[in-house]
């Protein structure tokens, strides 16, 4: 069942998305076209689409700093950092993993090339750096300082995933670090990045931060369950993607590292040479299911998001922290994080 999108996304599209579409005007033609793309402004051909993300990364940064206090437009450039960022990070995830649609369209290299699509990921990247640097009234050194370690945490775990591909012997520690490092953390950026900026107090920070920390761990744990048997008409990926593709997410190396024969079994198929027929990928969907591998992410994804609302909690009551009243945010955080966890896509 789809959980219902919360109201706050229509500030992202009332607000943040005109502003990421003015940044985009600030390097070249070709490149913009490419960039445009990605974020669903336009076609291959540079007709409109009307199309975008749903914005959860920039929505939580417009929430971030509403619990500091302040108005939500002084949360606009985290917002629009967080979602630049983001689009970079699937740009180049795109080229990596040689995937050929997202979205239920062409991805941008298969579009474009491969080339383009770098470049145009190199420029998002820059234009979100450059966006948070111009706001004068903000605190930009612990913004900036934030940002760029959810960068390197965002790369460092997407060097561990490619790195995972070339080895039989990754632990369930190693996979889950790795995607704290590709997920998590810019999700823990986005919860936080408008506070940081307002000079939110410690207290409100660290607890958003923990928030988005869980949040993107849980919900990276959910789109690994979907990349194995989501439904290829909602998820816009072929059906068992991530078995085809061989990845090492959780699901998959909890089942190889349960040392029965089925992650025996499991374990043979994943390094048999040449493409998987099938019948071997729905052989390995149901071996993972046979070790326990796939209830036992299911519980983690759960665990996680208790946890992540939590931490909500522990912001304390209505004004303790901020000197404003946090029960609409806190309302729309837990909002955002169910629908998170809950997606089916």
């Amino acid at each position: 069942m789809t959980t219902m999108l919360p109201s706050v996304l229509s500030q992202v599209d009332e607000l943040v998305q005109p502003e990421i579409r003015v940044a985009l005007e600030r390097i070249d033609e070709r490149t913009r076209l490419v960039a445009g793309y990605q974020l669903g402004y336009w076609d291959a051909t540079g007709e409109p689409t009307g199309r975008s993300g749903k914005g959860l990364r920039p929505a939580l940064a417009l929430l971030s700093a509403r619990a500091a206090g302040q108005d939500v437009r002084r949360g606009l450039p985290a917002a629009v950092a967080v979602e630049l960022v983001h689009n970079f990070s699937l740009l180049h995830d795109d080229v990596i993993d040689g995937d050929l649609e997202r979205r239920h369209r062409p991805t941008a290299w298969a579009a474009f090339g491969i080339g383009p699509a770098i470049l145009a990921g190199d420029a998002m990247l820059s234009l979100a750096d450059e966006v948070l640097s111009t706001g004068s009234d903000l605190d930009l050194v612990p913004g900036l300082s934030t940002l760029h370690t959810a960068i390197r945490r965002l790369i460092a775990g997407q060097a561990a995933d490619v790195a995972f591909e070339a080895r039989a012997d990754v632990t369930l520690d190693e996979c889950l670090a790795m995607a704290r490092d590709k997920t998590a953390a810019l999700l823990a950026c986005s919860a936080t990045l408008g506070a940081v900026l307002c000079g939110a107090p410690p207290t409100v920070v660290d607890g958003l931060a923990r928030y988005g920390e869980r949040l993107g761990l849980a919900f990276q744990l959910v789109d690994d369950l979907l990349g194995i048997w989501g439904e290829p008409a909602v998820t816009g990926k072929p059906v068992l993607s991530d078995l085809r593709a061989r990845k090492k997410s959780v699901p998959v190396v909890r089942a190889l590292t349960s040392g029965g024969p089925a992650g025996d079994q499991l374990a043979d198929l994943y390094a048999s040479p040449g493409e998987l027929s099938p019948t071997d990928l729905a052989l390995a969907a149901t071996l993972i299911e046979e070790t326990g591998a796939r209830d036992w992410t299911e519980k983690q994804a759960d665990r996680l998001l208790t946890e992540a609302l939590a931490e909500l909690d522990q912001l304390g009551e209505p004004g303790t922290a901020t000197g404003t009243d946090l029960s609409e945010v806190h309302a729309d955080l837990v909002a955002i994080a169910h629908f998170m966890t809950g997606r089916d896509h």
